[in-house]
């Protein structure tokens, strides 16, 4: 029998609204119309206008019958133009597919045929791979170039030639100020595809809801202690999971972006003075880009920035040389199917009066669940048993709640088999301790994180095995200052056949964008066991002694 509770009390569209990151810039928009919401170089545009250039976006996407469910890609830097993509594309119900800007054209193809891209939006600067990419591609998408006013004569790579039949300000241009954009049908429609660093095959596309990237915005905000305007600096690459979703979460607080196309010192010193930022995240490529900066290229700033890393915990030297520069680092945990960063280091002031080695010890650790994830432990992923909290038992880290993907695109089995169970199977090998946080120690999938980035070992392996010489190989991680981790190559010649590591290194780039090309070859005999199986953990061991 219902409860009195349950009786005559039905959603309609006055109790009940679909979450959604797109209502946050509504409401900065009309709340707070004339707060700097971007900074790129000399350009300067306010809530108002950010709205309004999203709206037209939406619009010209409109006008061009796309709708619901349909896939636009973009190609594009830390730029306004993928900001506005972050909202502009949500607005006509579409979902936005970011590229990884350091991807070879073969795994871009892949891409935007598996995403069955229908817009394709590219930054100049990537316009020859884009190009080389869309000549192998079933799908022929309106390819729309991006020319950024801000690209510069330093960049590091110049301008291509044009490749699309519009130009993203005409564009913009085109389309309604006013537009009358949707918020979703469903808070459970997808708003963002992500691809992985595939271990096997090809990477698989992570899809996100609405209501898991309108959360996020909100655990964000909490677990970067975001004041009302806070002022964030685009280190981490937007593509990166949906930059974990901080284009979205700045919006919660009227905040300002400022962005970057390219990590140097000299320019994150400038935003930080000038412009009084007072969060980034970023890998430890942007600490040590910091710390290491000659001293004519840095700044003092009065104030203490927020520093939000999710790799490898940093070292004692490296926090302490932060803390003396003026930022305040917060280690943070994740996958791309968590969104990004779902846990987080909550470091407690007694620690600070620890003894070194305790108080780095606590470092190490990956954290607790953000506020915006259901649960989150250390399981036995054969029984499903959780295991004991004893900081040594080691079984697989699993996540559970509404900031966890809808699943893979267009992969059943893999969606079953990671969500088994009712809880993500992340894949990371790790430990529970008694106070309730989590320590990785392993990674089940072999994954190298370089600069923030995934490379899949079996991926790089599969390069070194179409070398005439190889005979047998094992890639590893070798911990890295300045990278975090970079990849290592142990190489088992064939009888009679030589080659050198720098022929090695260049037939990988041959076949694999440069960030997964392994930074050390060392050709040894490969461990095994008696039965022809690379023994991955001896490598690991050797690599630590290099």
């Amino acid at each position: 029998m219902p409860g009195i509770f349950e009786t005559d009390l039905d959603r309609n569209a006055a109790n009940f609204q679909p979450l959604s990151p797109l209502s946050y810039l509504e409401r900065a928009a009309r709340t707070f119309p004339d707060q700097t919401a971007i900074i790129h170089g000399a350009q300067r545009i306010s809530y108002r206008d950010f709205f309004a250039r999203s709206r037209r976006f939406a619009s010209a996407l409109a006008a061009r019958s796309i709708g619901k469910g349909d896939t636009v890609s973009v190609m594009l830097s830390n730029t306004p133009a993928m900001l506005e993509a972050h909202f502009g594309v949500p607005m006509v119900k579409a979902v936005l597919h970011s590229l990884n800007t350091r991807l070879d054209a073969a795994i871009i193809a892949f891409q935007l045929d598996h995403a069955e891209t229908k817009v394709l939006i590219v930054d100049r600067e990537f316009s020859g791979v884009v190009e080389e990419a869309l000549a192998t591609t079933k799908v022929k998408p309106l390819v729309i170039d991006y020319d950024d006013p801000e690209h510069g004569t330093d960049a590091p790579y110049p301008k291509g030639g044009r490749i699309g039949s519009l130009d993203y300000e005409e564009f913009v241009a085109a389309g309604d100020p006013e537009f009358a954009w949707s918020m979703p049908d469903d808070e459970w429609d997808a708003i963002s595809l992500n691809y992985t660093s595939g271990t096997t095959g090809n990477p698989k596309g992570v899809v996100y809801h609405h209501r898991g990237a309108a959360l996020m915005a909100y655990a964000n905000t909490i677990h970067a202690g975001m004041g009302r305007h806070p002022v964030y600096l685009w280190t981490l690459p937007m593509f990166h999971c949906n930059g974990w979703c901080f284009p979205w979460t700045l919006a919660v607080q009227a905040g300002t972006h400022v962005c970057l196309r390219w990590v140097r010192a000299s320019a994150m010193y400038d935003a930080i003075a000038d412009h009084g930022v007072t969060h980034l995240c970023g890998a430890p490529i942007v600490m040590a880009t910091l710390l290491n900066a000659p001293d004519e290229e840095k700044r003092d700033f009065p104030h203490t920035v927020t520093f939000n890393t999710a790799a490898a915990p940093p070292p004692e030297a490296v926090l302490s040389g932060m803390a003396d520069a003026g930022f305040a680092v917060t280690h943070l945990y994740g996958l791309t199917e968590t969104y990004g960063p779902a846990v987080v280091n909550e470091w407690k002031s007694e620690w600070d009066a620890l003894e070194k080695g305790a108080r780095t010890t606590r470092k190490a650790r990956q954290g607790v669940r953000y506020a915006a994830l259901e649960d989150l432990t250390v399981m036995d992923p054969a029984t499903m048993e959780k295991t004991p909290a004893d900081g040594e038992t080691i079984g697989e880290v699993m996540f559970r709640g509404n900031i966890v993907m809808k699943g893979y695109l267009k992969n059943a089995a893999a969606t079953e088999e990671a969500l088994a169970g009712g809880w993500f199977h992340s894949g990371d090998l790790g430990v529970m301790h008694p106070d309730g946080y989590i320590q990785l120690k392993d990674r089940s999938k072999d994954i190298i994180i370089s600069g923030g980035e995934n490379i899949s070992s079996i991926e790089v392996e599969d390069a070194l095995y179409k070398h005439a010489a190889v005979a047998a190989c094992g890639v590893v991680a070798k911990a890295d200052d300045k990278w975090g981790e970079t990849p290592v190559a142990y190489v088992e010649l064939k009888p009679g056949r030589t080659a050198s590591e720098a022929e090695i290194i260049e037939h990988c780039r041959t076949l694999l964008a440069r960030f997964k090309c392994p930074k050390q070859v060392i050709f040894a005999e490969i461990p095994k066991t008696s039965t022809g199986k690379i023994q991955k953990f001896r490598l690991r061991e050797m690599a630590k002694e290099l």
